[in-house]
């Protein structure tokens, strides 16, 4: 049984983190009800491994850690429909048409989030961290690979996304 003080330490935690959980969530969910089944579950299990948490880590690093792995299992069990990627921006495309319009733009998105939601789990989940601007080590600790091999997952993921795209006959492409 926790005391007040770690209830409230923990809280303060979750609510300073709750970006990484809405993420992970809208990542891995196409709808708002499953969504909040994801949510719930991940707040679950960061409590149930609270005490497991070394506080010499970062508390978001664990947390995404935690998240992804909850997210990976519920897809994996099939609970839940999981196959909806977060809206990227345009900063994730790089689109080297600058005469393409928003509507373009917007066509180009949703198809990358479609070819994202394709990827196998951890693939799904490092280049999420990816487009999240972490860094290779932090993806390394989160997902608990080497940083060279996340080096390695980024570049072979990106050619991937790039070729599906440009097999589409889509050009232009540089994520």
């Amino acid at each position: 049984m926790y005391t007040q003080q770690e209830n409230d330490r923990f809280l303060k935690l979750i609510n300073e983190n709750t970006g990484i959980i809405i993420k992970i969530c809208n990542s891995y969910c196409y709808n708002e009800s499953d969504r909040k089944d994801l949510a719930q579950e991940i707040i679950f299990q960061l409590w149930k491994s609270n005490n497991n948490f070394n506080s010499d880590f970062k508390f978001s690093t664990w947390m995404y850690r935690i998240a992804l792995n909850v997210a990976i299992s519920f897809y994996r069990k099939g609970k839940k429909k999981l196959d909806s990627i977060t809206a990227l921006t345009e900063a994730h495309i790089n689109i080297e048409d600058n005469t393409a319009d928003a509507a373009d733009t917007e066509e180009r998105g949703i198809l990358l989030q479609r070819q994202i939601a394709d990827l196998e789990e951890l693939d799904r989940a490092v280049i999420l961290l990816y487009f999240e601007e972490k860094s290779y080590k932090e993806i390394a600790e989160i997902i608990g690979i080497t940083e060279t091999n996340v080096g390695t997952k980024v570049s072979r993921i990106k050619e991937k996304l790039k070729q599906k795209l440009n097999n589409q006959k889509l050009t232009g492409w540089k994520i």
